[in-house]
Parts: structure tokens; C-alpha cells; sequence
């Protein structure tokens, strides 16, 4: 007798998980979290996002520190961008990636002070990040895991300085410019507001303790009520960062990936100091990648899913599918997948294997979408 064994890791929870509860959202794994994928409709949490304001709780995100005068120095030394010269309330996206220069994960790093870094990770990958920074940091600066006491909400969309400026912000956070952050108190929290997000759209990104996570949620969505504000699960945040080409750690980018080919040669800065990847960076650079993540729209009916197969014209298969979803805000399928450079022109035909059925596709111009 044979059958599945369950995993008898218990999901942990977020600080909001009872508002999410409340909001009537449907909980399912992501990981190793019980996070809400939608409460309604995913595409009406999409267009909310675009048209309003929408409300994440993004709190499975790993936040990891780094202390003392070298901390910047030793963040430096990790990632593929060049953030030594960081200016405090300055923050980078960046990769970090293996001696093999293929991506450990991708990353925000924000310089919250003089001596001070933090380093926010994807949920999935804490457990190797954790150890690889506190490694770098050992014997030069201080090392901190403060994930499991550290909420994050994200407030996107058009109208969310709007929604912000209704909840009490402060001027210092109404005025950041993307990439900057403050430290702020709203609704009576004390947090750090960095004009940072996942979807394609303005917005700010929201550090506090656990225990202040409820009331600082409860306030944007109260000040984002005349605003038309949209609490907003994973599956929006997928169609969202989708639309907008960013890539999702796992799917699009991997340790089987470097970022040369996944279109983030723009962080990886290899005329400076050294760093970990850097020389097989500058190899593959050399050599040029062989592989490129291009866009394509579905012109048959069908979605490519992730791990669908990709054809040439010839039907051979090229590559595979990383991601894939309707685009609400374009009203096209859309996709993301790695083919051969030579086939990796915008108006190139290709195919998708779907359940057995080819369906045509052209590779387009990315993003999909962009703010206006």
C-alpha cells in the first residue's frame, strides 16, 4: 500500500494572519507560511493594484542586518551591484550568486545608517542566506536574523501616496524617491518606509515589529477606504510582477541561472572590487551567455505555465516556460522563458506545448507593462 506522505512541518504565520482571516482570504502554503493567495478574485485584486491601491502582507520576506564599520563593506563583498558607496537612507536591487556566478538569490540591500545594513531576502531562500551573509560577516561586522520579529506590508499602486498621506505619514515618507527610505511612525507605529515594491507600480514598502503589524495595517486600509483600497494576495502579486518582468526567484531565476542571461547583467557591476561570482562573471561575460529569459505573448488560445516546453519553428524544443499567467492589464497571455540567444528577437515565432497541443507564440518587447 502506497501513498503520499504529508509534511509534518507546521506552517508558520504571519503577524496579520488573523486580518487575513477576517478579510475572508484563502490561506494556502507559500514558503513555508500559511499566506492568503487571494480573498476575491484574483483579477480583481490586479486591477485594483493598477487602478488604486492594494495592500500586501509580504512579511515571509527575510531580513537579515548587518552592524559595525564594515558592515556595507561586507555587503559589498557579497552581491553582484555596487553598494559601497551607499548612501544612508539609500537602498539597491541586487543578486547575490555562488563562485559558479549563478544567482543565490535576489535581493534589496538598504543602508538604514552609518554602520547599519539591511539585506531582505525571498522567504525561500532565508535559509541559505542567513548562513552565507552571517559567513561574510564573521570577524568583520555583527550579524543579525531578525526575520521571524520583523513585519513587511507593502502598500502599491497609483493611488498610494494618497492612501498614506490620508493614514498620517509623515512628510518624510510621502516625499522618498524610489529607492530611498526613512524611518517614519504611522497610525502610531514606528517603522521604516522604503519607496520600494514587486508590482510594477509606485508604492512603499513598510518594516515594523510583529506586535505593530495589526494596528499599521488597520490604518492603511482604513485611510485607503475612500480610495478604493484592495487587500491583495499572492496571486495578484504574480500577475502584477509578471506584467512588469520582474523576476520570480525559483521560477525565472535559480542557482541553475546567472544573471547575464536573465536580463540583470544592469546589477551586476564587474569594474569594481571583487565579489562572490565575480570571475565567473567576467567568463561568461567574455564568452557571452548562450541562453537569454525573453517575453512572449500567447497568439493561440492557451496560457504557458511554468515548465512548459518552448519549440522553434522547426518544433524541436529550445527551452521551457519559467513563468506564465494572463495579463489583466494587457488583456493578453503572457510568459517568460529562457531560449537560445539566436531565437531571442522580439517577433520571433515560437511554440508552446500545451497538454500535448502546440500553441503558437511570439516573443515581444518586455516589459509587458509599464507605468505611465
Amino acid at each position: 500500500m502506497s501513498g503520499a506522505v504529508s509534511d509534518p512541518t507546521p506552517l508558520a504565520r504571519t503577524p496579520l494572519h488573523e486580518q487575513h482571516l477576517a478579510l475572508g482570504g484563502r490561506m494556502v502554503p507559500f514558503a513555508g507560511y500559511e499566506m492568503p493567495v487571494r480573498y476575491g478574485k484574483v483579477v480583481d485584486e490586479h486591477h485594483g493594484v493598477r487602478r488604486a491601491a492594494g495592500l500586501f502582507d509580504v512579511s515571509h520576506m527575510g531580513e537579515l542586518w548587518l552592524r559595525g564599520p564594515e558592515a556595507l563593506a561586507v555587503a559589498d563583498s557579497v552581491v553582484t551591484n555596487f553598494v559601497g558607496k551607499l548612501k544612508v537612507g539609500r537602498a539597491k536591487y541586487t543578486a547575490a550568486c555562488n563562485e559558479r556566478g549563478t544567482i543565490l538569490d535576489d535581493l534589496i540591500v538598504y543602508r538604514t545608517g552609518e554602520e547599519e545594513v539591511l539585506v531582505v531576502c525571498n522567504a525561500s531562500n532565508l535559509a541559505k542566506m542567513a548562513p552565507h551573509f552571517a559567513g561574510h560577516a564573521a570577524g568583520r561586522c555583527d550579524f543579525a536574523d531578525e526575520s521571524a520579529a520583523t513585519a513587511l506590508i507593502a502598500l502599491q499602486g497609483p493611488k498610494a501616496v494618497e492612501v498614506a498621506r490620508d493614514a498620517g505619514a509623515p512628510s518624510e515618507m510621502l516625499e522618498l524617491r524610489p529607492f530611498r527610505l526613512a524611518a517614519i511612525e504611522l497610525g502610531g507605529v514606528k517603522a521604516i518606509a522604503a519607496r520600494t515594491g514587486y508590482t510594477g507600480e509606485d508604492g512603499f514598502e513598510l518594516f515594523c515589529a510583529n506586535e505593530h503589524a495589526p494596528a499599521l495595517w488597520s490604518a492603511l486600509m482604513r485611510a485607503g477606504a475612500a480610495h478604493g483600497i484592495v487587500p491583495a494576495g499572492l496571486g495578484a502579486r504574480d500577475t502584477l510582477r509578471l506584467e512588469a518582468c520582474l523576476c520570480l526567484y525559483g521560477n525565472d531565476i535559480d542557482e541553475t541561472t546567472n544573471p547575464l542571461e536573465a536580463g540583470l547583467g544592469w546589477v551586476v557591476k564587474l569594474n569594481r572590487g571583487e565579489f562572490v561570482g565575480r570571475d565567473a562573471l567576467l567568463a561568461i561575460q567574455e564568452a557571452g551567455p548562450v541562453r537569454k529569459l525573453i517575453g512572449f505573448e500567447m497568439t493561440g488560445r492557451g496560457i504557458g505555465r511554468h515548465g512548459y516546453p518552448i519549440l522553434d519553428a522547426d518544433g524541436e524544443k529550445v527551452g521551457q516556460v519559467t513563468s506564465g499567467s494572463p495579463g489583466p492589464t494587457v488583456g493578453k497571455n503572457l510568459g517568460l522563458g529562457y531560449v537560445p540567444v539566436a531565437l531571442a528577437t522580439p517577433g520571433t515565432s515560437l511554440g508552446i506545448e500545451i497538454r500535448n497541443k502546440v500553441v503558437d507564440a511570439t516573443i515581444v518587447d518586455t516589459p509587458f507593462y509599464k507605468r505611465q
